[in-house]
């Protein structure tokens, strides 16, 4: 087995301790996080970026960088950056370590020195700078720029700026700890500077999140240089807490749909599709190459966003946040004390009826509501999936309809997604009951597939129409054991029979009405088998007079 490249070893320890300075603190960048949008995302976003640089130099780390050359280290480095971004903050980072990287791979044979360093920022600065259609001061692009013009003025006062080959790594690593001090000071005030130059930060009462988040990302790069000791202590920012935190009338708000996606393909052309999609949103990011585009884009209609692309190359890494949900999300969390951790795993149920939505909300799940015919969008499911706070996420469709929109949504999120296929919205209501957000994706869909193998299902509904066999006319009740019609006619007969049915050989009946149920919950009761408990609830669905399950 190679060894691990002692320079990968060192750039990937660098990044590491970024990455845990930055985790250290994410919620805290998230809380400040009001321009463009209040939507609380911004540490997220920028983690998620190092996260997958981290990632990438995992998988490269054990090779020669003699053998595979620096050019192709720094653009599979920057690659993984820009795959992994999301939101302004992410791509932007990104684009900092986009430059960045191309400025250390176009000196091959130099040795990372203050020199190197002041080059490697500025290249970092004109990227960020470009990524943006209108830059806006007093936020991370400020920051960078403040980073970059420090370092350059004050190369000419340093009297080390060239470094020989035979450098030790130690003294290497001193030495641009010291250039990056520099640098931090610079970023610092910039920060500071921040509601001077942008009035959102003002009325806030906060500091840029995406610039505080800068300046704590170089903090662990010096940590990591320094040795893990001396890590610079950075002020705390504490955003102020309630729902007028953010201010109101930012452009942006106007949309609703935070979207994110990659595009891979020949002769890709970011300028081409800037402004068709500034035609149906805002906040527009389009960055890469000619093989590699990142999209990002706040919209109403994230389908069409998608569609400008899809002629040009494949679309891949997708990811809807709506920004409704989490600006309220924010403002509840910034009205109580602390939040919740991050579950190892999450559920999201697709519904359609209140009370089905509180019932499965009290087992843990998050809902989608699937409006009257219980048919979300890809777009809907994917921004449900945004909102948990877990690092994966099961899936429940609840019809057979719904099954193929949540499969292109496991495959299209950035989050790993698992679909359970429930057929209907009440069978996983009892299984659920094995659910653990702290076990992992896959063990909970073992278990819901265990669970949902005991459940049987069933229901009344009313008829829509006449029946071409002459068995009913529209308005009869119709009593289904599974997806099988086992009755019909008169809804007391109808419910018995689909009772008895479903209940057979069962413990337990989980009945759920709907918005406008024929019989009382006496009538339920009534025709339950002898020896069978009831667990009744109101869902108020509207297609379904009564769901059924039992275990």
């Amino acid at each position: 087995m190679p060894m691990p490249d002692p320079s990968i070893v060192r750039f990937r320890r660098a990044v590491a301790s970024a990455y845990a300075e930055l985790e250290s603190r994410r919620q805290e960048v998230n809380d400040l996080n009001v321009f463009p949008v209040a939507d609380g995302d911004t540490g997220d976003n920028m983690a998620m970026t190092l996260s997958a640089v981290l990632s990438e130099l995992d998988r490269i780390n054990g090779q020669h960088i003699d053998q595979i050359g620096r050019g192709v280290v720094v653009d599979a480095v920057a690659r993984a950056a820009l795959l992994g971004a999301r939101g302004n903050s992410g791509v932007i980072l990104s684009q900092i370590v986009r430059g960045a990287a191309e400025e250390l791979a176009s000196r091959p044979g130099e040795l990372v020195d203050p020199i190197l360093v002041a080059a490697a920022l500025a290249k970092a600065a004109d990227a960020a700078y470009g990524s943006v259609r209108e830059p806006a001061e007093g936020t991370m692009l400020s920051a960078v720029r403040a980073m970059a013009h420090r370092v350059a003025h004050e190369l000419a006062h340093m009297r080390t700026q060239r470094l020989d080959p035979g450098v030790e790594p130690a003294a290497q690593d001193w030495l641009l700890a010291d250039v990056l001090e520099r640098a931090l000071d610079a970023g610092i005030e910039a920060v500071e500077r921040g509601p001077e130059q942008l009035p959102a930060l003002r009325e806030a009462g906060v500091v840029d999140a995406g610039a505080y988040g800068l300046t704590v990302i170089v903090a662990g790069v010096i940590g990591a240089l320094r040795g893990g000791d001396e890590t610079p202590e950075l002020e705390h920012h504490t955003a102020p807490a309630g729902a007028l935190h953010h201010p109101h009338g930012h452009e942006s708000s106007r949309f609703r749909y935070c979207t994110n996606f990659a595009v891979t393909g020949r002769d890709l052309e970011a300028s081409h599709f800037i402004p068709r999609l500034e035609e149906i949103g805002d906040s527009v990011l389009v960055v890469g190459d000619p093989k590699t585009l990142k999209v990002h884009v706040h919209t109403d209609d994230p389908d069409r966003a998608v569609g400008l692309f899809e002629p040009a190359g494949e679309v891949s890494r997708l990811d809807v946040a709506d920004m409704r949900e989490q600006v309220a999300e924010r403002d509840e969390r910034l009205s109580a004390d602390g939040g919740p951790a991050l579950a190892e795993c999450g559920v999201l149920a697709v519904v359609n009826g209140a009370g089905i939505g509180v019932l499965y909300e009290g087992l843990g799940a998050h809902v989608v509501d699937g409006g009257p015919t219980l048919n979300p969008s890809t777009y809907d499911l994917l921004a449900g999936v945004h909102a948990i706070d877990a690092r994966e996420v099961l899936l429940l469709p609840n019809s057979p309809n719904v099954i193929l929109a949540a499969e292109r949504a496991a495959e299209l999120s950035e989050r790993p997604v698992t679909v359970v296929p429930t057929r209907s919205q009440q069978a996983a209501v009892p299984a659920l009951l094995a659910f653990d957000s702290g076990r992992s994706a896959a063990e909970n869909s073992t278990a819901l597939r265990e669970g949902l193998a005991r459940v049987r299902t069933g229901g009344v509904a009313q008829a829509a129409r006449d029946d071409a066999g002459g068995r009913f006319s529209a308005g009869d009740a119709l009593g289904y054991v599974g997806e099988e019609l086992v009755a019909w006619g008169d809804p007391a007969t109808t419910l018995a029979a689909a009772i008895a049915g479903v209940a057979e050989g069962c413990e337990v009946l989980t009945c759920i009405a709907g918005d406008a149920p024929p019989l009382p919950r006496e009538a339920v009761e009534g025709a339950v088998p002898s020896g069978v408990e009831l667990d009744y609830h109101v869902g108020d669905q509207p297609a379904w007079w009564w769901l059924l399950s039992g275990e």
